[in-house]
């Protein structure tokens, strides 16, 4: 991950990062409350195998519950600070995406989604997701999982609550923001 400062030189509009997004499809970008540009390395097959597996499995429990709509890690969302974030995995409840307009769903949505999803990947540093993960509770998400591959470890993050750590879980409830949803880890731990 690379985090370029470019103020006060340089203002990262909506507009702007859109567009810088449109032209470089084949990069993965952020920006941060404070205007950076964050570039990210493409995910490892590994990390990127681990990552469809916990999408499908959110995915596949929203098709079932209806209750929402299910993101993908190409999603990016515009939060309450400013930020252009994009969590590898996302869920926004039905009636919270539907109040948004059309246009306003074409683009980076200008909301944080209510539950999201952070893998860490082997060349990612835990303590720059643990503060994204922040970012996103102190941002209106009500329940986040940073997962950790390699020390099999799962971090919770819920509003007004320290953050909880789980070692090697097999499952994991998602509860009550999710509804029903359990998280099977045997195909990420292996």
């Amino acid at each position: 991950m690379i985090a370029l400062k470019l103020r006060p030189i340089l203002q990262l509009t909506d507009e702007v990062f859109e567009q810088l997004c449109r032209q470089n499809p084949e990069l993965r970008l952020e920006r941060s409350a404070q205007g950076e540009l964050i570039a990210m390395a493409p995910a490892g097959s590994e990390s990127s195998r681990q990552n469809l597996s916990l999408s499908a499995q959110l995915w596949q429990w929203n098709q079932q519950a209806k209750l929402g709509i299910t993101f993908d890690s190409s999603a990016g969302f515009t939060l309450p600070n400013g930020a252009i974030r994009s969590p590898d995995a996302a869920w926004v409840e039905k009636s919270r995406w539907e109040r948004l307009t059309p246009e306003q769903r074409r683009k980076f949505a200008p909301l944080c989604p209510d539950f999201v999803l952070e893998l860490k990947s082997p060349t990612d540093d835990l303590a720059t997701l643990q503060a994204k993960l922040q970012e996103y509770i102190d941002n209106g998400a009500q329940l986040g999982w940073l997962i950790d591959p390699e020390t099999r470890q799962v971090y919770c993050y819920r509003p007004g609550q320290a953050v909880q750590r789980i070692d090697h879980p097999e499952v994991l409830s998602g509860e009550p923001v999710l509804p029903n949803f359990v998280m099977n880890f045997a195909l990420i731990w292996s």
